[in-house]
This record gives structure tokens, C-alpha cells and sequence, in this order.
């Protein structure tokens, strides 16, 4: 989907077309969750600062979140893609992979399954979404930004190496910012120059992501699409307005945010027994800190003072607060991931 959050919000509030538009955060506090194209005009996007979105654009309008009607706008779009093919693996609300080679309309044409769907989702939501097509995951994925807003792009298998030589390693699907600039450093900043490197001189410089890099730059990508994602945690994270600096603040939301996590476990009857920590500093530096059991952890009492005793050990790393989170993982069930959004409250609390 096209901005997806952004896009709904311009769709339900017509004084909002046209205008730079930020889904969550605020103009002081926060992170910018969804950007409008209005607004990405101005080097807006999501995961930034709300300060830095307000700043690069200062007639950014910031909009709270509403995940209860992006879910159901997602549930729409995912019926439509049942129509086609059971094969669907989410990513996220807005995005998914579709395996097309044997669809429910009998089309022998991918390009066409991908025409029709994104013509259904304008139809029945109003709203826009851009396709990638190809023969794997990661050619489509890639494909699927070249031509964004509400547009598709096709990669034949015979055009897939000149493509993919082309390409701005800034580009790659899997490969961030930190990592692209490591590349350019060292004089790559195209697919053609990833490609001069061996596997082994890869895995040397980037670990076991190396090996990933070696094969995608030779569009080599046998994995499946998996309708069956496993869910491997369960977690909740809080950004706070103002930064905290004492520990019996952090105390008192923290208790909160365990208490989501365990009512959570409690409706599920999904235990695990690895309790992590998140805690990201007021210069958005990022801590975690885990600890293991031998057995699943299931009342709210021993949850939250694992947390507390995570935070007590490690406070001399910090000293202001933007963030707290709690997850649990090693589920003793874990269970397959049906494309939930890990959402994230940019004002206020929200939950895994």
C-alpha cells in the first residue's frame, strides 16, 4: 500500500488531501509512524523524529494513529488477495508477498493478478498500492518501490542481472543505511560493484548477512512464500512525551507495559521464558537486556520484577529515558503470525 496510515487518514478527512501529513508523533515528541507523499516531498518518512519531521517540514499537520481502522482497511485488502491465492505471507498491515504461479483464476499471467488486485483495492478501500513482480521474493520486493505511488514494476528472469546491476545498493531490500555506507566505503554503490566481491571476502566483512548479499546480487532467492509465519514474541513498548530521569517513574511505567505483555500471554495462553528489556535513550541510542528461565514465565509479578531488576542492573547506561519496552520469546507456542502490525503508540502506549 501507498502511505498506507497516512493515505486512510487523507481518504476518511478530506480536509487532509492535498496537505503534508504525518500519522503520529506530535510536533515535540514521538516518531512519525506514516508520511504522506505531500509530506516525503520534504524528506519526511517514517521512523523519523517527529522534531526532525516538524522541522524539515513546518507545515507538517500530525494526525493520531487509528490502528483499529487500519486493521480493518488490511482485512479488506487481505480478502481481496484470497481471491487469487491462498498462498499470502503479511508483513505488515500494508504488505505482503503473493506466490501467483498457480492462482484460483486460472491466469497465466502474473502481471495481469497483480493489474486486477491493485484495480479491486482502489475500487472497494479508495485507496492506492503499488506492485513489485517477479520470479522471488526479493526481485519482487525491490520492484515493488520502483514505480511508488500507485504504480508496478515487472522483472523478467532475462532482465533480472542487468537490473540488479543497475541498482543503488541504498536500494536493496535487506540492506539499511548503516550498511549501505559501510558498502561505500568501500566502493560499492551498485549491484555490479557488490557483485565483484566473493562470498567469503562478504561473510569476512558483514558475517552470516554476507552469504544473503552474495546471492541476492545473483538473484538467487529460493525461499517460499509462507503463509504460515510463526509469531516468535510478544511485546509492548511505550514512547513517553517527556524523558524520564528518575527510577521510580520508570518504575510505575514499566509496571504498566508488563502488564500489557501478561495480559496478552493470559488471553493467548502463550507463555515463554526469555524476558527482554528495551530501553532507548534520550539520543536514541537502543539497550536490550534479556534473561532466560528454565521454565515459562506466567505470573505478572515475576515478569515485571525480571524487567525492574533488568533496569536496576543496567541504569548507569543511561540516564534520560524516551522509551521502555517488555517482550517475551520462547513462546512455548509459537504461533503462526497472521500479518499483525507490531504497532507502536507514538503519543501515548501501544501493544505488540
Amino acid at each position: 500500500m501507498d502511505a498506507f496510515y497516512a493515505s486512510v487518514e487523507q481518504r476518511d478527512f478530506p480536509e487532509l488531501r492535498g496537505k503534508p501529513v504525518a500519522v503520529g508523533g506530535s510536533s515535540l515528541r514521538g516518531v512519525v509512524a506514516s508520511a504522506s507523499y505531500e509530506a516525503r516531498v520534504y524528506g519526511v518518512g517514517s521512523a523519523m523524529p517527529s522534531v526532525t519531521a516538524k522541522r524539515l517540514c513546518p507545515a507538517l499537520v500530525f494526525v493520531k494513529s487509528r490502528f483499529d481502522v487500519y486493521r480493518q482497511v488490511s482485512q479488506q485488502i487481505r480478502a481481496i488477495f484470497y481471491e487469487y491465492t491462498d498462498l499470502v505471507e503479511p508483513l505488515s498491515l500494508d504488505e505482503a508477498y503473493l506466490d501467483v504461479t498457480e492462482n484460483k483464476k486460472g491466469y497465466k499471467s502474473a502481471m495481469l493478478v497483480a493489474h486486477q488486485i491493485r484495480e479491486r483495492i482502489r475500487e472497494e478501500t479508495q485507496l492506492t498500492a503499488s506492485a513489485g513482480v517477479s520470479f522471488n521474493k526479493f526481485l519482487a520486493k525491490t520492484a515493488s518501490d520502483i514505480n511508488k505511488p500507485d504504480g508496478m514494476k515487472v522483472i523478467l528472469p532475462e532482465e533480472a542481472s542487468d537490473f540488479i546491476d543497475q541498482l543503488p545498493i541504498k536500494k536493496f531490500h535487506g540492506i539499511g543505511r548503516v550498511t549501505a555506507d559501510k558498502m561505500n566505503r568501500m566502493g560499492i554503490f551498485t549491484g555490479k560493484d557488490l557483485k565483484k566481491y566473493t562470498e567469503i571476502e562478504l561473510v569476512r566483512r558483514f558475517g552470516k548477512a554476507g552469504r544473503h548479499y552474495f546471492r541476492i546480487v545473483r538473484a538467487l532467492d529460493d525461499r517460499p512464500v509462507n503463509p504460515n509465519r510463526i509469531r516468535k514474541s510478544i511485546g509492548a513498548e511505550r514512547t513517553f512525551r517527556d524523558d524520564l530521569t528518575r527510577l521510580p517513574e520508570m518504575q510505575e511505567k514499566l509496571a504498566y507495559i508488563a502488564r500489557v505483555v501478561h495480559d496478552h500471554m493470559k488471553r493467548s495462553d502463550n507463555y515463554g521464558r526469555t524476558v527482554t528489556l528495551k530501553v532507548k535513550t534520550a539520543d536514541f541510542v537502543i539497550l536490550t537486556r534479556s534473561r532466560t528461565y528454565g521454565q515459562e514465565v506466567r505470573s505478572y509479578q515475576r515478569l515485571f520484577n525480571t524487567a525492574m531488576d533488568l533496569l536496576r542492573e543496567n541504569q548507569e547506561e543511561f540516564e534520560r529515558v524516551r522509551l521502555l519496552g517488555v517482550s517475551v520469546s520462547n513462546l512455548q507456542r509459537e504461533q503462526p503470525w497472521e500479518g499483525v502490525q507490531l504497532t507502536f503508540d507514538f503519543d501515548a502506549e501501544e501493544e505488540e
